[in-house]
């Protein structure tokens, strides 16, 4: 596995290890909202890196779980404190409403971040120039010039980012990889990427009346960057707020960050992007209402060749890879294809075996008669393999399964998508350059307008 760019040294020298229940109770260190039911550690933990969750709703409960059985979760946050109070409760630590006082902690050596998508960036960004190594949830990026700010800045730390396509710890999936790259498919493979179907249309997706914000929640700080608005819960919800632009990609980029990732990766493509981009789809207008595209169908050409198909349709999700001599279907739940049934015991063993490399020898559970990994259960899910791989990488300074360089360049294709589709035309792209080819009007979506006083600031 390739050695983070840098190779600089894990821990924080600076980081204190004496904050304990009387540092709550004699104020002033922790923000004003601090939940006080922290215990002193035990000496055994003192080597164990100590972890802070920012944005503990139902994605940043289960990374604070994995995070904890290889660490010691000392703070949490978020920004709805009924939230933040029920990991406290979990984890014995104080709490936050503010990230940035949690990152003013000396004692803190990783970040997991599961905020909203529009969030991501500014959080890690300041996070790692805090000297923090990060857990961050994906699609990491709003848009493609976020991306480039994080690898700039993962390049002048030295910090360990980890996003949390977690599907690079799944066996089954490295599987596919592999045999996808072998060749047994044919040549002139295509992927086609079909994208959970999760839109929703008609008066389910608005507008929707505005009502008061949760007295727990502080809405003006959840909004971030974006635009300011009204508050209503579909903004708000978990399941809610992808499905406005303002916030997030929608499928394309929630689902995309996994499944186009799967696509570029079993075709090589993953430290590159396309050279041309079109697609169709809709993009609702509608004031306060859902915005991100459905019904789209996007291609994706490579400067070799290769293409890859995105569409959302009401079919099972997942990856098919299609070549002159056989196809095979992968996602979360199955591996399957002539090529699959096909295969010896001796073509397992081999295709194992080359999974295995993928992983970076990480020896993932797949071996004949075991069960298959899920993704939150059992000794062996995918997730916990994913975190573990982060924690392994903090102290070896190796790039994690899931770096920043390639994910950047798997969003870059997905926000490409919807810039094709807002623009209604083909669009050409310079992989080295990183900006649309003679065309001024798909440059300036390369980013977006923030709101003062949370731009991303490097």
């Amino acid at each position: 596995m390739p050695v983070h760019p840098t190779g600089k040294t894990s821990l924080r020298l600076d980081r204190r290890r004496f904050l304990s229940v009387s540092a709550v109770a004699m104020g002033g260190f922790f923000a004003p909202h601090v939940w006080t039911g922290v215990a002193a550690g035990a000496d055994s933990k003192n080597e164990k890196l100590h972890v802070a969750s920012i944005g503990v709703g139902n994605q940043g409960t289960w990374n604070g779980k994995w995070a904890a059985e290889l660490g010691r979760v000392v703070a949490g946050c978020d920004v709805h404190l009924g939230r933040a109070d029920t990991f406290a409760a979990k984890h014995s630590c104080p709490v936050y409403q503010d990230y940035r006082k949690l990152l003013d902690r000396k004692d803190i050596d990783v970040v997991t971040i599961a905020t909203p998508d529009h969030w991501h960036v500014k959080i890690a960004v300041e996070a790692m120039q805090a000297g923090l190594d990060v857990y961050c949830e994906k699609p990491v990026t709003l848009t493609i010039d976020e991306g480039k700010i994080l690898c700039n800045v993962v390049r002048k730390t030295g910090r360990v980012l980890q996003v949390g396509t977690d599907q690079r710890s799944d066996p089954r999936v490295l599987q596919a990889i592999a045999l996808a790259r072998s060749g047994r498919l044919g040549k002139n493979l295509v992927a086609r990427v079909n994208l959970t179907y999760s839109s929703i249309r008609g008066a389910k997706a608005g507008p929707f009346p505005a009502t008061d914000p949760p007295p727990e929640l502080d809405w003006d700080m959840w909004q971030g960057q974006a635009p300011k608005a009204p508050f209503c819960e579909q903004r708000f919800s978990s399941q809610g707020f992808r499905r406005w632009l303002e916030y997030s990609g929608g499928s394309l980029t929630n689902w995309g960050a996994h499944d186009v990732d799967v696509a570029q990766l079993g075709l090589g493509l993953q430290d590159t992007e396309p050279v041309e981009i079109e697609g169709t789809g809709v993009l609702p207008q509608v004031p306060n209402a859902f915005s991100t595209a459905y019904d789209y169908d996007c291609t994706l050409r490579f400067a070799n060749g290769a293409t890859i198909f995105v569409r959302d349709e009401n079919k099972t999700y997942g990856v098919l890879f299609q070549g002159e001599n056989g196809r095979i279907f992968i996602n979360r739940d199955h591996l399957t294809g002539k090529p699959v049934e096909d295969l010896t015991k001796a073509d397992r063993q081999w295709l194992e075996a080359e999974a295995d490399k993928l992983s970076g020898g990480r020896h993932l559970p797949a071996a004949e008669g075991e069960a298959w990994p899920q993704r939150y259960r059992g000794p062996n899910s995918i997730s916990r393999n994913h975190m573990r791989n982060f924690f392994d990488c903090v102290r070896s300074r190796k790039l994690p399964a899931s770096d920043i360089f390639s994910h950047h360049r798997v969003m870059n294709s997905c926000h490409m998508c919807t810039i094709a589709i807002k623009l209604k035309r083909k669009l050409t792209w310079d992989p080295l350059k990183e900006e649309f080819i003679g065309d001024a009007e798909a440059n300036a979506m390369l980013t977006r307008p923030q709101r003062s006083p949370y731009e991303i600031r490097v």
